[in-house]
């Protein structure tokens, strides 16, 4: 299945996408917090707050968060499964660095510790984990199929995987008004926030290319995992998957 979300890239389509997107999240990691909450009016609050409570639901003792960023859904599952550690890896030493102040903050550097890692090359042994997540990170991954690989693979028997992802909504109302917003305002108000001018256009390209729904849950599939659901959010804005490692 050729997927396009592989081809868009924040600033040279000839060149490699994944030190592209080392680059963008190093520009933008001063500004990425409050982008979030800014673009989704803080309701990516929530789709967290779901995604953390099926995973904790099943009482991970190791989890592995992929393309952690600065840290929020690791806190959030560290606080929610009490005994668990979280692992954190993310491309960008940028994002990174903000992710373990807001770790100390919170008093949890004794069970979340991060690490510069390729998605594409987890350096873990194979079923290292209970549970793996990424949240709005798939989009970014050079090789998708490749990525839901290592993320099976490092999964124990009976693991979950757990991917929450923006996406585009199918509703004759909801659509024209999600295209504005993410084609004309997102752009806007990145350009205002961030020096980085490229990457909030990227980022709108890069949701619509990304496999959405059935395509999502048949990559998982294709990885070795298997029960793939999908949940949608917020009118289809955004949707969270997910598929389990056979025992």
């Amino acid at each position: 299945m050729e997927i396009q979300a592989e081809k868009i890239k924040p600033y040279d389509p000839s060149a490699p996408k994944t030190g592209q997107v080392e680059r963008m999240f190093d520009s933008i990691a001063p500004a990425y917090d409050f982008m979030n909450r800014a673009m989704t009016l803080g309701i990516d609050n929530i789709w967290r707050a779901r995604a953390v409570r099926m995973v904790a639901s099943r009482s991970p003792r190791e989890i592995l968060d992929v393309a952690t960023g600065t840290g929020d859904l690791a806190i959030r599952l560290a606080r929610a499964a009490k005994d668990c550690r979280v692992t954190g890896i993310d491309l960008s030493e940028g994002m990174l660095s903000i992710g373990r102040g807001k770790v100390a903050e919170a008093g949890l550097a004794d069970r979340i510790s991060f690490q510069k890692a390729d998605c594409l090359s987890l350096p873990f042994p194979d079923a290292s984990f209970d549970a793996v997540t990424v949240a709005y990170g798939v989009r970014n991954f050079e090789h998708l199929d490749r990525g839901y690989a290592e993320m099976a693979r490092v999964l124990r028997p009976g693991g979950m995987l757990c991917v929450i992802e923006l996406s585009t909504p199918r509703g004759k109302l909801t659509r024209p008004l999600y295209d504005l917003y993410t084609l004309c305002v997102i752009p806007a108000l990145g350009r205002a926030v961030s020096s980085d001018k490229s990457a909030y256009t990227y980022l709108p390209a890069s949701i619509a290319a990304m496999p959405q729904g059935e395509e999502m849950l048949r990559l998982m599939t294709e990885a070795g995992l298997s029960e793939p659901r999908l949940r949608r959010m917020t009118f289809g804005v955004c949707t969270i998957y997910t598929a389990v490692k056979e025992r």
